[in-house]
């Protein structure tokens, strides 16, 4: 299997060695990192991809840029579809060949490729899959579910508050620092995706829990260490994006709701419940910080089910 980590051997063999495909592909992945600051999520799938795409390409003995033709792209592309290979969904499909295409395209741009192959690469439909939102009742008792009277019950409860509260990613929450926060007038900034911050507002039940949090729990957890990081683990340090998730699963699983409680979950919900409430759509995009307000429309699609659902369950003649 190639090997595409910017430092280091390929497989066994020496640097020098490497063959101009997984030469380029290092650069690719170098200039997505470093250039194009993509998060690591995406970078690993990314990776992937070409990893996989470029064992393609050697086991066709295909070992420069210039050597890929539209028909070895197709067959790739087949390859990806086929029933018999990895059984990609069509989403995965999808990304894959946007990770293709914009490498092709790095070829051409820095010079190792006269001409882009990938340009016939249609991607699949993907289905549009609606986010699933918890109902106020389900929040409640996901909320409740930490019923330790310690630091880590504190904690624990914090993240789950704070998450139904901001709609941050998880990411996000374990990223932030005591320094992000304004107690006071109960902000909280934190950085999205590509970089940006934004300033969410969050209410009096999560100001409770970080009250609490920050004056019991948090010393507790923190030790002698001297970590700025707001999250942490039982050991005085940042709690991981990992660690976050399985600390929110596990609280779902206690309450019954494992099935319906994913990582966006509270994400999700966060944005229904808003605009349930009658918050504004712009409102919502700024406070999600999502770039296109496309993306944020995808939750009106979730009001109107319930509003279906109100209407159906409340009219005399539904």
């Amino acid at each position: 299997m190639v090997d595409l980590s910017v430092s280091g051997k390929a497989g066994e063999s020496d640097p020098g060695e490497l063959t101009p495909m997984v030469d380029s592909g290092r650069e690719f992945i170098n200039y997505l990192q470093v250039e194009r600051g993509l998060s690591v999520n995406t970078l690993s799938a990314y990776r992937r991809t070409l990893v996989r795409y470029l064992d393609f390409l050697a086991s066709r003995e295909i070992e420069r840029p210039e050597m890929v033709t539209q028909d070895i792209v197709v067959s790739f592309a087949n390859e990806l579809r086929s029933p018999e290979g990895a059984a990609l969904s069509a989403r995965s499909v999808a990304q894959a060949f946007s990770a293709v295409r914009m490498y092709h395209r790095f070829l051409v741009t820095e010079g190792y490729a006269k001409k882009d192959p990938s340009g016939s690469l249609v991607s699949p439909r993907t289905p549009r899959r609606l986010p699933r939102a918890l109902t106020r009742e389900q929040v409640e008792h996901l909320l409740d579910a930490p019923t330790q009277g310690d630091e880590k019950g504190a904690r624990d409860r914090l993240i789950l508050e704070m998450l139904y509260a901001t709609g941050m990613r998880i990411s996000e929450l374990v990223n932030l620092d005591v320094g992000d926060l304004e107690v006071a007038g109960r902000l909280v900034t934190c950085r999205g995706k590509g970089g940006k911050w934004r300033v969410v507002p969050f209410g009096t039940s999560a100001a409770h829990a970080l009250e609490v949090y920050l004056e019991e729990a948090r010393p507790q957890l923190a030790g002698k260490k001297r970590s700025g990081a707001l999250i942490l683990n039982l050991r005085g340090g940042r709690l991981t994006r990992q660690g976050c998730w399985k600390i929110v699963k596990g609280h779902a699983r206690a309450v019954g709701l494992e099935d319906v409680v994913t990582p966006h979950g509270l994400r999700h919900t966060f944005a229904t419940h808003l605009l349930e409430g009658g918050a504004n759509l712009l409102v919502v995009q700024e406070l999600l910080g999502h770039v296109s307000i496309s993306t944020t429309q995808i939750y009106t699609e979730v009001t109107r089910e319930h509003l279906r659902e109100v209407y159906r369950k409340a009219h005399p003649r539904a």
